[in-house]
């Protein structure tokens, strides 16, 4: 069972706990993407074991008839085992997504995310969602990390696809060589790359950020180009600001929602990113 504390960052251990949560969401108008948390498997059952479940996930979205999408790891669904384990794991959950009847883009079925992890993978991922962008016209998504030194030319080469593209600012540590290590220096990126996007992408942005400034300035690039984007922010972190976001005609917002029975690695990541977290922690044990 997760503590009161922890389910401030994971809906719960199950995908009805996790639905429950969206249906809630939606009533205030943000919608969802849902992710099984696991990674880095080693050995093919468990990476089998959680595409299954992605498969049943995007038919029970479906069914809920709830506004969400999912969001899968390579790692997670067997890239560390193997390219081709991770490339059929993905097959299968884009095409049952695909054929899922949920309301996604243009009606084709639940939206599939691919999260981005350390520099290792950006290649092969990035390879996997140029397949999948352009097999189902658009009904897929990739995450690229403004940190790295590369992000800037690997967005052309998206632009000229189907599909969105989410922006975040980049969580691995990675080497000095290959990324940005100054907090000021990955601002800029992030600036520059979103500006891009604004200015060379049709199927929209998403901007993956908490940061207010670079979400003023996506309204910003969108006062000037129109291009249609949406704000992804994760459970439990400024989600107020996510609700009155969500009032604003102009901008989708979704919630990044982590959900299962691994959670605890997960948690702990959240208390150690950021001191407010910790203190909101804190404040929950100690009972203030």
């Amino acid at each position: 069972m997760i503590p009161p504390i922890a389910s401030n960052f994971v809906a719960g251990e199950t995908p009805e706990a996790a639905l429950a949560h969206v249906e809630a969401l939606n009533d205030r108008g943000v919608a969802g993407i849902l992710n099984l948390l696991g990674e880095h498997y080693e050995e093919r059952p468990p990476a089998d074991a959680d595409a299954d479940a992605y498969v049943d996930l995007v038919e029970a979205i479906a069914e809920r008839d709830v506004d969400a999408c999912v969001s899968v790891k390579s790692s997670q669904i067997g890239l560390d085992i193997g390219d081709d384990v991770f490339e059929e794991n993905l097959a299968r959950i884009v095409a049952a997504a695909n054929d899922s009847g949920a309301a996604g883009a243009d009606g084709a079925g639940t939206f599939v995310w691919i999260d981005m992890e350390d520099h290792e993978t950006t290649d092969v991922t990035l390879d996997a969602f140029e397949r999948h962008a352009l097999d189902t016209d658009g009904n897929v998504g990739v995450c690229v990390q403004a940190n790295l030194k590369r992000t800037r030319d690997d967005l052309e080469r998206l632009a000229e696809l189907p599909g969105k593209v989410r922006l975040v600012k980049g969580a691995y540590d990675e080497p000095a060589a290959l990324s940005y290590k100054e907090k000021a220096r990955v601002d800029e990126s992030y600036r520059n790359c979103l500006a891009y996007m604004f200015e060379a992408f049709d199927d929209g942005v998403a901007v993956g950020s908490h940061d207010p400034a670079m979400i003023e300035y996506a309204a910003e690039l969108y006062a000037e180009h129109g291009t249609p984007y949406e704000v992804q922010m994760l459970t439990g972190v400024r989600e107020s600001a996510q609700f009155d976001l969500a009032a604003n005609d102009d901008v989708a917002v979704y919630q990044y929602i982590p959900y299962g029975s691994k959670w605890f690695s997960y948690f702990y990541r959240r208390i150690r990113e950021r001191k407010s977290n910790a203190l909101f922690a804190l404040r929950a044990i100690v009972g203030n």
